[in-house]
């Protein structure tokens, strides 16, 4: 019950200052279009309007701010806006409709699952790899972190031209993309992991005469599991957040990605924070369904409570 306060709690705070913030980022909209409407505004030409602060609109107009939270096409939409576009187009709209989220999700979704399938089982090959070869511990890991430097708004673009140039387009482009984020939280976590197991533990499987392929099954794999779960929930966000990358550079029709250029293009900002909102709880049900996978998992091999 306390936990529920202090959660909502901050969500009350937070919805507070984004209501706050809609009066000065909205304020010149406003009294634009009251001045359309005939009304005289301070300060009363629009020159005047665009090299005064927000803050003294604001003092100067007090009448405006109960529409600021209203505006068609604000800068900064309020969070009821938001909250009813989000409705409107994931409830009221069909499934099957080029207008809805859930339609829009879906294809950002079967990206975001194949990439994180990609980028998953090549983290756990390469983090065993690493564990099990001194080699590759020297030379991958360095590579696998550099990797990571790369801006993947920069990289993207590259992807989806090479792999246009020789024929591949659709959904493996973006599941690349998606991979290429999400593999290195996975090969980071999983080495941690496999490497948890204390010299101890490490010496009496030695004494049992158990081999490398035994100490593995047996202790490094289930060790592991706790710092894998972790870094799969770090690692299905990312690869939800390459998937919309991934569907800018192709000037996509369908998925989040598209959502958030017809509304950059066309200035509806409301659309672009409903696409946004409807990613984040995409994200959270995804890392929630992690969550879940990881109590059973972890309740049957005994660690779970």
């Amino acid at each position: 019950m306390k936990t529920l306060f202090s959660v909502l709690t901050v969500i009350a705070v937070i919805v507070a200052v984004w209501y706050a913030a809609c009066v000065p980022m909205n304020i010149k909209g406003v009294l634009d279009q009251v001045e359309r409407g005939g009304a005289v505004v301070v300060p009363e030409t629009p020159k005047a309007r665009r090299d005064a602060s927000a803050f003294g609109l604001v003092v100067n107009n007090a009448f405006a701010i109960a529409e600021v939270w209203s505006v068609e096409r604000p800068r900064l939409p309020a969070p009821h806006q938001v909250a009813v576009e989000l409705w409107n187009t994931a409830v009221e709209k069909k499934i099957s409709s080029k207008r809805s989220l859930i339609y829009h999700g879906k294809v950002t979704l079967s990206a975001t699952l194949l990439g994180f399938a990609i980028g998953t089982g090549l983290g756990i090959l390469l983090a065993v790899g690493i564990v099990h070869s001194k080699v590759m511990d020297m030379s991958i890991m360095p590579w696998a972190i550099v990797s990571q430097t790369i801006p993947i708004i920069a990289l993207a673009p590259m992807i989806i031209v090479v792999l246009y140039s020789i024929g591949v387009q659709g959904l493996l482009p973006k599941a690349i993309i998606s991979a290429y984020l999400s593999f290195f939280p996975v090969v980071v976590g999983m080495v941690k992991g496999l490497r948890s197991p204390d010299a101890m533990q490490l010496d009496l499987l030695h004494t049992y005469h158990a081999s490398a392929a035994q100490g593995f099954w047996t202790l490094r794999l289930p060790a592991s599991m706790p710092y894998l779960f972790a870094s799969l929930k770090i690692a299905i966000a990312a690869a939800l957040v390459g998937a919309i990358v991934g569907e800018l550079p192709t000037g996509a029709v369908a998925g989040f990605g598209a959502r958030l250029l017809a509304g950059s293009y066309y200035g509806q900002t409301v659309q672009i924070w409903s696409a946004l909102f409807a990613a984040a709880l995409l994200a959270a049900g995804l890392v929630a369904l992690l969550g879940l996978m990881e109590r059973q998992i972890l309740k049957r091999m005994g660690e779970g409570s």
